[in-house]
């Protein structure tokens, strides 16, 4: 279908520079190291394990397994993030969600060093995105300039989070305008829904959350110049629901029974009036991984400038 926004191949650009990036850094020594830490067995949250782990070995990128069980302590938890925190191996820090329901998950996020934190969902690097501290990666892809410009600055050391930067950065490679366009975002989650009105109002969009107290929600869907629906509640948005053109964004995840993923999105009605859609899977996904990717690069490369002592702090 002409009109498929094909996250895939964006993955695979990004993961191609990523991998050179990676092997620029081990010509001078420096191995790029990710953590994934999990705790129980969620399926989704292993099936999503499993890919970053695939996705790590593909780009050169060294993967530290953390796996524990539903049982952890929130204390024994807290001891391995403070210990990778301080490993200089480790770039990177991804704590896969959900956690188990007995646990505060904002505490065990939070305690992630910002520096580590690439999936930019701590405390801090939330609120720098949303004070527009650290929006400018959203318009710099030149890292040397960016180093440059923004040295001695903390927010240099904060990461935009992966999904929705991923949700730009898919939209940016199809030559999508976002300036002046209504998009309306489905879901108001701190992963997903509130950074990306951040970011949409960053881009200049004109910006739209709907969540489950929204009353008559086609109402506001069928404004829509862009949207992006991240509920998780498996075809919620209907054809009916969309006006000609629109361009939609499918960011819900449900593993069926069977195995496969499904979306929000009912892709047969939506399709025949969306001018660009995601597919579920092959969309968003593949991006959020890169994007992961990415960022752990980044903290790689940004460590290893700041302990030049060329650099002014």
């Amino acid at each position: 279908m002409k009109n498929i926004l094909d996250g895939k191949k964006l993955s695979d650009e990004i993961k191609a520079d990523v991998r050179k990036e990676v092997e620029n850094l081990n010509k001078i020594g420096i191995d790029v190291g990710l953590a994934l830490l999990l705790v129980g067995e969620n399926p989704a949250s292993v099936q999503y394990f499993q890919a970053i782990l695939r996705a790590c070995k593909r780009v050169g990128i060294t993967a530290y397994e953390f796996r524990l069980p539903g049982t952890t302590s929130v204390n024994e938890i807290l001891n391995i993030v403070h210990t990778i925190n301080i490993d200089e191996r480790i770039s990177g820090l991804l704590i896969l969600m959900p956690l188990p329901a007995h646990m505060n998950a904002r505490r065990i996020i939070n305690s992630i060093v910002p520096e580590k934190d690439v999936d930019g969902l701590g405390a801090i690097s939330v609120g720098r995105l949303a004070a527009d501290e650290s929006s400018f990666q959203l318009f710099r892809q030149n890292q040397s300039d960016m180093l440059h410009e923004c040295r001695g600055i903390s927010s240099i050391w904060s990461f935009l989070p992966c999904t929705p930067f991923g949700v730009i950065r898919l939209l940016e490679h199809h030559n999508i305008d976002i300036k002046g366009k209504h998009a309306v975002i489905i879901g108001k989650s701190l992963a997903v829904g509130k950074p990306l009105s951040t970011m949409f109002l960053a881009k200049e969009a004109t910006v739209t959350v709907c969540h489950r107290e929204t009353k008559n929600l086609g109402s506001f869907t069928r404004q829509a110049d862009i949207l992006c629906s991240a509920t998780g509640r498996i075809g919620l948005i209907k054809g009916s629901m969309v006006k000609k053109g629109v361009v939609v964004v499918d960011i819900g995840i449900n593993i069926l029974k069977n195995g496969n993923i499904a979306g929000d999105v009912d892709f047969k009605s939506v399709s025949k009036k969306a001018s660009k859609i995601t597919p579920v899977p092959g969309g968003v996904g593949p991006v959020t991984i890169a994007m992961l990717l990415e960022n752990t690069v980044k903290s790689a490369q940004r460590n290893e400038l700041f302990k030049s002592p060329l650099i002014m702090r």
